[in-house]
């Protein structure tokens, strides 16, 4: 891999945390998510338990409640959708505050928010605690699809280049006095959102030809790699492991 990107996600620092191989820490946030998916909704009290297994881990990683807050917000979405279920499930329903609401939408809406939650909050504390960079190297470390990895690399540093093709064209747009304001503009967006797609695609193109002129041949080249101690397996390992437990007690009682 190539040189590293930064990301809004990542909060920089030395904790045990940061400091624990990518693919650990993937395997680690995998096994914790599927875990949590695995625990039946009716357990609430180890939903709560997660909870705090996540918050520990935070306070671990030294990354305050408001960056994780602030990040979370990414769910809402979710949120509104997990509202309205309890509104328009059927079967048994009951009177909460003058509403009539489905007690299996309820539930419903509760399983959808609380794993809900839990997932995006342990995919969050892994991008608080990994760069970019590493992450792709994790993926690769962890056997994933060599192409994968390549087409998120590139997705990944190629990014910030697109947005900046397109605001230098809004720009120029503007600078003529174009103003979006209705649907009769809507042609000259599909305009600009065409010619970005030729100018993305013969970027592609320069850039695959410069990569073969100097060797590549389907695979990038790993500059640095990562392995992965036991000791250190057995550190990333403590969340899962706990939350299985944990999850485990829920299916028995």
């Amino acid at each position: 891999m190539g040189a590293g990107h930064a990301h809004k996600l990542y909060r920089h620092g030395h904790s045990p945390v940061h400091g624990l191989p990518p693919h650990c820490k993937l395997a680690a946030t995998l096994a914790f998510v599927v875990v949590v998916v695995s625990t039946p909704r009716e357990a609430v009290w180890a939903f709560g338990l997660y909870a705090a297994l996540l918050a520990g881990v935070a306070a671990v990683a030294r990354i305050p409640a408001g960056f994780l807050l602030r990040r979370l917000l990414i769910e809402v979405p979710f949120v509104a959708f997990a509202v309205l279920m309890p509104f328009v499930a059927e079967g048994e329903r009951v009177q909460v505050l003058g509403m009539s609401l489905s007690i299996s939408g309820l539930w419903g809406a509760w399983n959808v928010l609380a794993k809900g939650t839990l997932g995006v909050a342990a995919s969050v504390l892994l991008a608080s605690t990994t760069e970019l960079r590493a992450l792709l190297l994790g993926l690769q470390r962890l056997k994933l699809p060599p192409l994968l990895v390549q087409i998120a690399s590139f997705m990944i540093r190629y990014g910030d280049v697109i947005s900046d093709e397109l605001r230098r064209m809004s720009i120029a747009r503007r600078s003529r006095g174009f103003e979006a304001s209705g649907i009769r503009h809507w042609g000259v967006l599909a305009k600009t959102a065409g010619a970005l797609f030729i100018r993305s695609y013969e970027r592609g193109e320069r850039v695959y030809l410069a990569m073969v002129s100097r060797g590549y041949a389907g695979s990038m080249p790993v500059i640095d790699e990562v392995a992965a101690t036991r000791a250190q397996w057995a550190y990333a390992a403590v969340l899962p492991v706990t939350a299985l437990a944990v999850c485990l007690m829920g299916w028995t009682l």
